[in-house]
């Protein structure tokens, strides 16, 4: 699943090509995703045009005159940006295997800017709710999330607050999205070997210092990825084609069995199975 720093590159390319559009046309050739494409709210953002695309945790949003349109791209979700005049396709999605099957293009946005814009998505888990006249924060799908982990508000003070009396472990509080937005399984791997805490280790249990540490490395590894195109673990390109890089710079996540990439370690990354997601950790220097 797209974390951050993948959903953060979707929406940049889109902003390219889509953004300031008006959509003219939206033809549904499939309205079973997660849920059902609203046709009869969908038809309201006709002949609207998008006036602003941001992203809240891993949801993207388009902003209309009058509405709001949520996505959240599920497991396999992407879309394609197709020019009209020479059918180039312009890829911005974290999964994109080069050969699309048109049978999963399941919704058509054409664009008065010569694009049609495409979603793509295999497995359907994806989906698109469309809000009339709504505040973001009221939203149901984003009003119990928390902090984004690149803000200001997530910060020390917040984080020492938040461990009072925690009896979880430290890897399901950064998974937790009540707690901090947008964080997933690849880049909360990265963040604990960096800062050497063992992902089992109990929150109540991690020092004032650990923790303003380990705010630094998160903040750290987020922006690294974002500059660097996100992880292309199934693919993944924006509008110019070009694929992520970072997961080339990963030290445990998928690294089973491997040395630690510590010049002064010479531990083994495990793998074991945190709340039914792989967790991968040295099993030397993170304690």
């Amino acid at each position: 699943m797209p974390e951050l720093p993948e959903v953060e590159i979707v929406k940049r390319s889109l902003l390219k090509t889509v953004n300031k559009a008006k959509i003219i046309g939206i033809k549904v050739r499939n309205k079973n995703l997660r849920y059902k494409v609203p046709l009869k709210l969908l038809s309201k953002i006709i002949n609207k045009k998008i006036l602003k695309i941001s992203r809240r945790s891993k949801y993207l949003i388009l902003h209309f005159r009058h509405a709001l349109l949520l996505v959240h791209l599920g497991m396999t979700g992407k879309f394609l940006i197709i020019r009209k005049k020479d059918k180039h396709i312009f890829k911005t999605s974290f999964y994109y295997d080069l050969n699309i099957l048109p049978k999963h293009n399941h919704i058509y946005f054409t664009l008065n800017n010569n694009f049609i814009l495409i979603y793509n998505d295999v497995r359907r888990f994806g989906f698109f709710k469309i809000y009339e006249k709504k505040n973001i924060e009221e939203i149901n799908f984003l009003k119990k999330l928390g902090p984004e982990p690149l803000s200001f508000n997530f910060n020390a003070n917040y984080f020492n607050k938040s461990l009072k009396n925690k009896k979880k472990n430290i890897k399901n509080l950064l998974m937790d999205q009540n707690f901090v937005s947008g964080l997933g399984n690849i880049y909360v791997n990265e963040a604990l070997f960096i800062s050497k805490i063992h992902p089992l280790r109990f929150c109540k249990k991690i020092k004032k210092k650990e923790i303003e540490n380990l705010l630094i490395n998160i903040k750290k590894i987020l922006k690294n990825s974002i500059s660097k195109g996100g992880a292309s673990i199934k693919d993944f390109g924006n509008i110019e084609g070009k694929k992520g890089q970072f997961q080339q710079h990963f030290h445990v996540y998928g690294k089973e069995n491997e040395v630690c990439s510590r010049i002064s370690c010479r531990g083994i990354i495990k793998r074991i199975l945190i709340s039914g997601r792989s967790s991968f950790y040295c099993c030397i220097c993170q304690r």
